[in-house]
């Protein structure tokens, strides 16, 4: 019998889940990854395991894209039946996708429990299909596994017990120290664009509200390129499969002065944002894995699902006309990163095995 059965279908999901996945590796605990194949653009395959030095997934859905419900659905049916046929005691879940709740919902029907990795992150938008994704699985899950005290706060709030949650610290930092540690091409990346640290901007824009909107897209553009030439600085932008389709089919022009350029692997990724002097991007990931690496963070969105960010003045957030994304820049470089981050040592995967029925045969655990 399986132990752990870890349901991805997301890179970000991957990634925040990999250290964990390299726990039960280092301790021999079973178990077994369903990769539901929900957002591929070359994204969970290969590359991104061989980073974290772990094997392919055991099972792999490719469900494709669709509408939510469509999706959604098809991956309920198809993640039940690999449950079935991988029969574990628990199922783990992360992240806010729609991977995320078919998991959720899919086991919480079934016999395993549900473990919920980055449980009570809240943007508090509930029009947003990633709210659902966040709030539906943390209430049916048997262990939540809260980065933040904050999250915890949100989670008693809406009445779950607190004997079912537990403060781990986040995970992205210790996926973070682990491609950093592993990073042999360090500054590779930079050498090809001929970037130099703390030299450019970064910029991360994929987000539904904003490339589905040719309006707002440009103006974000037009802001970006207004702060690179305010502060003499290029704007690097790895712009996404779906973002690059969006362009084409409004006619959006990459403005002077930034640099469009094609999607990152995440190692690659990590190291640019960790050599900009600022990044504008409408990712809670990337918002919070700036934080992280001391980035000075400009958040193109109205809300945010990580607001220990903007509480210690690494993020600004709300910026998404032209003056004041520039003004935003401007902040952020005048204030410097003259923070610490709240999300923990690197040892949040240790302290989610530890909360987790497995049996772990090891010596004292490194906090």
């Amino acid at each position: 019998m399986t132990e752990l059965a870890f349901v991805i279908g997301t890179v970000s999901e991957a990634v925040r889940l990999a250290p964990v996945i390299r726990a039960c590796e280092r301790y021999e605990v079973d178990h077994a990854v369903i990769d539901t194949g929900e957002r591929r653009f070359g994204g969970v395959e290969r590359p991104l395991f061989d980073q974290f030095d772990l094997p392919a997934p055991d099972i792999t859905l490719d469900v494709g894209t669709g509408s939510h419900g469509e999706q959604t659905g098809m991956m309920l049916a198809e993640i039940e039946r690999a449950l079935v046929e991988v029969d574990p005691d628990t199922a783990v879940v992360h992240g806010d996708a729609n991977s995320t709740l078919a998991g959720a919902i899919a086991a919480s029907k079934m016999r395993p429990e549900v473990a919920r990795v980055g449980a009570g992150l809240r943007s508090f938008d509930r029009r947003t299909s990633a709210e659902t994704n966040r709030v539906v699985p943390d209430h049916v899950a048997d262990y939540l596994f809260a980065p933040t005290e904050k999250n915890r706060w949100y989670l008693i709030r809406e009445g779950i017990t607190e004997l079912r949650i537990t403060v781990t610290g986040s995970t992205a930092v210790d996926a973070l120290d682990r491609v950093r540690e592993a990073g042999s091409d360090e500054g590779a990346v930079l050498d090809d664009l001929g970037l130099a640290e703390d030299g450019f901007l970064l910029m991360d824009v994929h987000g539904r509200t904003n490339v589905d909107d040719p309006d707002r897209f440009r103006s974000l553009l037009e802001g970006a390129a207004r702060a690179g030439h305010a502060h003499g600085m290029e704007v690097v932008y790895p712009v996404q499969p779906r973002a690059r389709e969006q362009m084409e089919r409004f006619g959006v022009d990459v403005p002077a002065g930034v640099r469009a350029i094609d999607p990152q692997e995440y190692a690659e990724f990590v190291q640019l944002l960790g050599a900009s002097a600022v990044v504008l991007t409408d990712s809670g990931d990337v918002q919070e894995e700036a934080c992280i690496l001391g980035v000075p963070c400009v958040t193109l969105r109205n809300n945010t699902e990580r607001p220990e960010t903007t509480e210690i003045g690494a993020n600004r957030l709300g910026q998404c006309s032209p003056d004041g994304i520039n003004r935003a820049v401007t902040e952020s470089l005048a204030a410097g990163a003259d923070w610490e981050s709240p999300y923990g040592d690197g040892d949040a995967a240790e302290r989610i095995l530890d909360g987790l029925p497995v049996s772990v045969e090891r010596g004292e655990v490194v906090r």
